[in-house]
């Protein structure tokens, strides 16, 4: 591993959205497994895409949580990021 590059695991969340009736999902906020929350401000972009640091495809949102951005997958039927894990 690169110095200075942190590695990522994929970690499956709990995911509150919105569905309109035309089948799209906004996710709303993301749940941490200890029950924290995290409110999403803004999905910057959303699209099919795979996830090339943990593996894994599906819908891949760009979402803005607390100021930051970080890519939220929902892979049918879970929801999952890419952890960032300390070195």
């Amino acid at each position: 591993m690169v110095e200075g590059i942190q590695s990522r695991k994929k970690t499956y969340v709990d995911v509150v959205a919105e569905f309109d009736t035309e089948g799209r999902i906004t996710p709303l906020e993301i749940v941490w497994e200890d029950g924290r929350r995290f409110p999403i401000d803004a999905v910057i972009e959303q699209r099919r895409a795979a996830s090339l640091k943990v593996g894994g495809q599906g819908m891949r949102y760009l979402v803005r949580v607390k100021g930051r951005t970080t890519f939220l997958y929902h892979e049918q039927p879970a929801w999952f990021v890419e952890e960032i894990v300390p070195e």
